[in-house]
């Protein structure tokens, strides 16, 4: 699976994607982020506040308990807004 990182969340975490084989319990948006604050400090600091993070499940918006098992790419972004 592609994970790619956004704005801050690239800069917090030092680079804007990664490739990674999930394990077997990470079935969910909330799963992935667990696994992947367990990755490293820079990404447990990144993914700290959930709130302040949004993410797109194969291009589509998602919420935490959206499954990602079988997706292509995941997406991890701040908040966006407009004026």
């Amino acid at each position: 699976m592609k994970i790619l990182y956004f704005a801050w969340l690239r800069e917090k975490i030092g680079k804007g994607q990664e490739d990674v084989d999930l394990p077997g319990h990470v079935t969910t948006v909330s799963d992935l982020l667990d696994w992947l604050a367990d990755q490293s400090d820079a990404h447990q600091q990144a993914f700290a506040d959930r709130a302040s993070v949004r993410v797109a499940v194969d291009q589509r918006h998602a919420k935490l308990d959206d499954a990602v098992s079988g997706a292509a790419e995941v997406a991890f972004f701040p908040p966006v807004t407009g004026g």
